[in-house]
């Protein structure tokens, strides 16, 4: 049985929508897919992958901006003469992550040691890439009814995000609605995952450093015991942040590493640790700063300890706007039918596709990149990391209808529905 035979079919009217994905240029984008995968660069290095795009947007004819940071870039595809703040735009972000591809038996493993597309920024782009080619022919058409602009962001994985880069460039004036696409290993290819309201979570960095004068281990008490003072740090401020945050925000304190000392016999006198802050609702969010402040002031004085707090705000959550929201579901529903679109859960991951959306209405998929029937558990930001390429063509094909039926929901809008 097919992939499309396994969900409910289009209806004619739907299936008549135009901006499907050609096979040759299928061909195409899963080939210039891989040819990132193999090459992936870090944030705000991504010079490769910035001119790979543009040149096959110059190839088909179109203009593409490359940003003022020197790497990600911008495409402006239809008539802009009239847009007066109502294009859609589309958002890719490009870069890839620190780790090694530890993927076997796989043609298009990355080429970069402890370099690898383990969070699938490459089928993002490759997907923005693809529905920009069909719906720059659909204009030259004229079956392109409203602008589109495609951003292809760098630097998503560094914190606070390449977004707000892009959005300091004016990338976002003339823009109505802005969607984006996140691969989960977790959904079938041939489906997208929605949610109405927060579909990510907020996530800061924190860091700290605790002081004191060191010592003999034989007399910790003439001194400030400081391992002790950071594994109380470790545990007791985790569970003073839980006791003042409403439970329901979902705030939680993870460290990620703790370093203190060089001998076994010596108290030190400096230890470091760094964590992360998540949260899963944006007005905690806004408060966690001064409230972490507070506990780790708490619990290190107790122990004698001078802590030095450097908290690095990242990202708040993504939370999708419910019309953009219903674009992207009905968008979907034309393409593949009522049964290729699943509830989807918050995740506590964070995503700086949030930024965009403290300016513009939009919304955030979840695209489907298992192949259907693999049991096998795998998750983002793992070497062994990989997409069904089927996905691409869903991505593509979400998109260009999301295109066309936002034109057709504005039309409804201006005349009351």
């Amino acid at each position: 049985m097919s992939r499309e035979s396994e969900a409910d079919l289009p209806g004619e009217a739907e299936a008549s929508l135009p901006g499907t994905l050609p096979e040759a240029l299928r061909a195409e984008l899963v080939a210039f897919r891989r040819d990132l995968h193999m090459h992936p660069e870090l944030g705000n290095q991504e010079f490769r992958t910035t001119a790979a795009i543009k040149a096959r947007l110059e190839k088909a004819g179109l203009r593409p901006r490359v940003l003022e940071t020197g790497t990600g870039l911008i495409c402006d595809i239809g008539d802009w003469s009239g847009a007066d703040h109502s294009a859609l735009a589309l958002r890719a972000d490009i870069d890839a992550l620190p780790i090694p591809d530890t993927k076997v038996d796989c043609d298009y493993r990355s080429t970069v040691p402890d370099r690898a597309h383990a969070c699938g920024h490459d089928v993002h782009t490759t997907v923005v890439l693809g529905a920009g080619l069909v719906l720059a022919d659909l204009h030259r058409r004229g079956e392109l009814p409203r602008p589109v602009r495609l951003i292809f962001q760098p630097a998503e994985e560094v914190l606070p995000g390449g977004a707000a880069d892009v959005i300091r460039t004016g990338s976002l004036e003339g823009v109505g609605r802005i969607i984006a696409v996140h691969c989960d290993p977790r959904v079938d290819a041939g489906r997208i995952g929605l949610r109405h309201g927060p579909i990510t979570s907020a996530c800061d960095r924190l860091e700290l450093s605790l002081d004191g004068p060191g010592g003999h281990t034989a007399r910790p008490h003439l001194t400030t015991d400081l391992v002790t003072a950071a594994a109380r740090v470790v545990t007791d401020v985790p569970a003073l942040v839980a006791r003042r945050f409403d439970a329901r925000a979902g705030l939680v304190v993870t460290w990620g590493r703790i370093e203190s000392g060089h001998a076994p016999n010596v108290i030190p006198q400096h230890a470091e640790l760094s964590g992360t802050v998540r949260c899963l609702d944006i007005n905690a969010w806004r408060q966690a700063p001064d409230l972490i402040h507070e506990a780790v002031q708490e619990v290190a004085v107790m122990h004698r300890a001078k802590p030095e707090i450097n908290y690095i705000r990242g990202v708040p959550p993504v939370v999708n706007d419910p019309v953009v929201t219903e674009l992207l579901h009905d968008s979907m529903v034309a393409r593949r039918g009522v049964k290729s679109v699943e509830d989807t859960e918050q995740s506590l991951g964070g995503e700086d596709f949030s930024w965009y959306l403290e300016h513009v209405p939009g919304a955030m998929a979840r695209l489907g990149v298992r192949r259907p029937g693999d049991l096998t558990v795998r998750d983002l930001h793992q070497g062994d990391f990989d997409a069904d390429e089927h996905a691409i063509t869903v991505g593509v094909e979400l998109f260009t209808a999301a295109a066309l039926l936002d034109a057709r929901m504005r039309v409804l809008d201006a005349a009351g529905r």
